[in-house]
Order: C-alpha cells, then sequence, then structure tokens
C-alpha cells in the first residue's frame, strides 16, 4: 500500500472555461507557493483522462485531489476517486475534494457556497475550509456506474444538456447557450414513458417530459430543478414533469430560476435514498446527463451509499 501523500493532486483541464484555463491557473499556482500550499499538477489531454489521473493519485496515496476546470472536470475526477475507493473498499472520507472554478459551467460550486474565484478558492484550499457530501452512485444500461456530485437528468433535461454540449463543441459560450438549447427543447422535445419508484415505492408511471434528480441544487447554468436539496442530508431530490399542455408548462419555467418549481401543481416532487428510473418500452431508453455530461441510457437506479467525502465548502 502506497504511503499517504500530504500535498495536493491538482488535475487541470486546459480546454475548460474556453481555453482560458492556463491564463488563470498560472497565478493560481504562485498563490498556492505563497500559502505554503504544496502541490503538483497532472494535466488531462483528453475525454475522461481526469478519471484515470484521479485512480492513479489515489492508488499512489494521495488523499487531497482537486479538479481544476468546470462541472465536467469536477465529475470526472469525483468519479475517479469513487470508483477506486469502491474497488478497493477504502472510505472516501479519507478524501479532500476541491475544484478551482475555471469552466463555462459551475453550478455545483453554488451548492457549497464557493465562491466563483480563483484567488478566494486557493485561500479557502489554504485554510482548509470543508464539510461532507453525500456520495451519489448510478447505475444505469448494461450495469455502467458512474458518479453524480450535482445532478442528473433525463429527459427534456438530459436533451438541453446534449444541445449545450453541441454548441460548446462549436465553440460556443455564454448563459445565452443554455436559454437557447431551452427554448429550443422545449418545441422538439416528446415525452418519454417511464416507470419511478422511489425507496421501492411507485411514484409515477406514465408519460415524462423530463426526470431531474438532485444532490445540489443547481444546474444549467442557474436552474434550480433541485431547490430543496442538500447535499450531505443522505438523501437525493427528485422533479418529475408529467406529460401536460405545453403552454401551461411553458408558464412554469421561470420557477426553474425562482427555486420554487417544487411548489407547482405540473410536477411531482420528492426526497429519497434510492431512486429507480425504468423506461416502460425501447423507445422511451433515453439518454442520461450527470454534472453536465451525457453518458450512458436508462434504466437507471440511483442510489445515496451512506459514504460521504470531504469536499471545499463555504
Amino acid at each position: 500500500m502506497s504511503k499517504t501523500k500530504t500535498e495536493w493532486y491538482f488535475i487541470v483541464n486546459p480546454r475548460a472555461g474556453s481555453g482560458k484555463t492556463m491564463s488563470e491557473w498560472v497565478p493560481a499556482e504562485h498563490l498556492l507557493e505563497q500559502k505554503g500550499v504544496a502541490y503538483i499538477t497532472a494535466m488531462t489531454d483528453h475525454q475522461k483522462h481526469a478519471i484515470t489521473l484521479a485512480r492513479e493519485a489515489a492508488a499512489a496515496g494521495y488523499r487531497r485531489i482537486a479538479a481544476v476546470g468546470g462541472d465536467g472536470s469536477l465529475h470526472e475526477v469525483l468519479g475517479g476517486i469513487c470508483s477506486w475507493c469502491d474497488e478497493t473498499g477504502t472510505p472516501p472520507e479519507e478524501f479532500y475534494l476541491a475544484v478551482v472554478p475555471i469552466g463555462s459551467g459551475n453550478d455545483w460550486i453554488k451548492s457549497c457556497k464557493v465562491p466563483d474565484s480563483v484567488p478566494e478558492v486557493i485561500e479557502m484550499i489554504a485554510r482548509e475550509s470543508f464539510g461532507r457530501m453525500d456520495v451519489v452512485r448510478a447505475t444505469s444500461r448494461d450495469g455502467r456506474v458512474t458518479y453524480m456530485a450535482n445532478g442528473c437528468g433525463i429527459g427534456f433535461d438530459s436533451h438541453v444538456c446534449e444541445r449545450v454540449n453541441r454548441q460548446k463543441e462549436r465553440g460556443r459560450r455564454g448563459k445565452m447557450i443554455y436559454l437557447n438549447a431551452l427554448r429550443y427543447t422545449i418545441f422538439h422535445l416528446k415525452p418519454i414513458r417511464i416507470a419511478v419508484q422511489a425507496d421501492g415505492e411507485a411514484v409515477f408511471s406514465g408519460e415524462a417530459y423530463s426526470l431531474a434528480a438532485g444532490n445540489g441544487a443547481w444546474s444549467g447554468g442557474g436552474m434550480r430543478q433541485a431547490p430543496l436539496a442538500v447535499n450531505d442530508d443522505g438523501q437525493l431530490d427528485y422533479m418529475i414533469v408529467p406529460k401536460s399542455k405545453l403552454r401551461l408548462l411553458v408558464k412554469e419555467i421561470p420557477r426553474l430560476f425562482s427555486g420554487t418549481v417544487h411548489e407547482s401543481s405540473l410536477i411531482a416532487y420528492g426526497k429519497c435514498r434510492s431512486l429507480r428510473i425504468a423506461p416502460l418500452d425501447e423507445a422511451s431508453a433515453d439518454i442520461i446527463e450527470y454534472d453536465g455530461e451525457v453518458e450512458g441510457r436508462l434504466p437507471l437506479v440511483l442510489e445515496a451509499t451512506g459514504a460521504q467525502i470531504n469536499v471545499l465548502k463555504g
């Protein structure tokens, strides 16, 4: 077994934040040195590389690991740590996870009250401002396993995400890409037929436009699909949008931004430790997004494992 290391292991995504990462990361390194924070840096060079780097870091004895990028970078680093913990039987509680927010999507930090400021985040790391976050495991079609830091969704949610990511690949950035994807998806998405169980009890069966589950409250560049979610309460929040008249649903969109979606009579909202979503036909085996990344298809089992990991918190 490798000796536990005290240095921070920073996994840097140089493509995050429209390529601005390096211009912000170099000054961040100087700040770390000024604060007396011992660290090493590893650079990703392809998609999913952060998962491998995080696993290798954990195996080498690093217990303080940070993602330098956005929500997607954090998602990969968390996945690498938690998958290694599952395989080795190591408690996730041994790890400290941080994110230096240099990315186009920084929703996770809002739930943890972490400022969208690199110097302020470096200061938080230096003074060890940490709290706990629930570890949420997701198992989808063909046994595919991933881990969710902030939230996931199917239907409307996953298709908005897919469209946003396509725009990012074309070099587009900014909040307007989320709004444009939102508008487009509203008028083009068809409902899917799903059955949902929360803690083993049936809570929905039929046609739905969307289902979102949250460990944190924020998603999609400022929306709150799970506004009551708390990421250290041992539970998941879920929000189901059953099929309804489109003109009625459109009127409810402002609730996504005001944090009142759970008050809508058109929405099913609840809390649970485990959530099972099964498609009722093959056409409804929809794509799934986790923390802004599209991965896998239904069916899906989400579970708050009972384990927690130390994360940067304000």
